[in-house]
């Protein structure tokens, strides 16, 4: 079953069918900004390339570790429900810490995060998942379960519009480049998300592609900072806006 967020990604994810009775307006500073270059320079030096073996994964790896982890949350504690950030901190684990977007809308968040952390979230994104006792779909003949998935992902992720990220008021430029497609992986989510986020979580191992723009920054220094990420996908009048304000402790 096709969901994105902003969740970016994410995608949280919305199904895609119902992203128009969720919808919120939500814009960036309507007046230009103009920044220097060593402005550019230096917000792009804290993220990785999309191509590096960060912490010992690929970004794409990374990114499925992220979904396992937002799957893996009930409603109640899920930060992608979340408006505050007070559930951030909830099943963190490991070298990189995960944030999440919204389903739709604008959404302000404080989070603490260690020092030495590195930090991945999605301005924009898609996850196409199976099986979904909810949706009927077959295989076309000579036509795998992954080349089908990634036909839907990459369908709805090539209408992203708009994105823009800015750290501690310093835009990250070149975003086109940080779409990051993976292939089929598996995950087993939490089957209290049927009511409130994905009818097709079943609380068994499933089968899934992502496909998106994601960021993963480098570990910020110790202190405060401000991360605002934005992206739409104006077919299904869908937009996301998120502010974190981070403490690096």
């Amino acid at each position: 079953m096709k969901k994105f967020l902003n969740w970016g990604i994410a995608v949280i994810a919305f199904l895609a069918i119902n992203l128009t009775a969720c919808k919120e307006e939500a814009q960036l500073d309507p007046e230009p900004v103009v920044y220097k270059l060593q402005d550019r320079a230096q917000a792009n030096n804290k993220v990785f390339p999309v191509k590096a073996q960060a912490f010992g994964k690929s970004l794409a790896s990374w990114t499925e570790d992220w979904w396992r982890y937002a799957f893996s949350l009930p409603c109640e504690i899920n930060p992608l429900m979340d408006e505050t950030g007070i559930h951030a901190d909830k099943g963190q684990k490991g070298p990189v810490y995960f944030l999440v977007g919204n389903s739709g809308g604008v959404s302000t968040r404080k989070v603490a995060i260690p020092y030495g952390k590195g930090i991945l979230f999605p301005i924009i994104n898609v996850i196409n998942d199976a099986p979904c006792p909810n949706v009927d779909y077959t295989l076309a003949p000579g036509q795998t379960l992954e080349d089908y998935l990634k036909e839907g992902a990459a369908s709805t992720i090539e209408m992203a519009r708009n994105l823009a990220v800015e750290l501690d008021a310093k835009p990250i430029t070149g975003l086109e480049q940080f779409r990051v497609p993976t292939n089929l992986f598996s995950f087993v989510g939490d089957p209290d998300l049927t009511t409130c986020f994905d009818p097709c979580i079943l609380g068994i191992k499933q089968e899934a592609v992502s496909d998106g723009y994601w960021i993963l920054l480098k570990p910020l220094e110790k202190g405060n900072h401000k991360l605002h990420f934005h992206g739409e996908i104006p077919d299904y009048e869908f937009v996301v806006d998120v502010t974190y304000e981070i403490s690096v402790l």
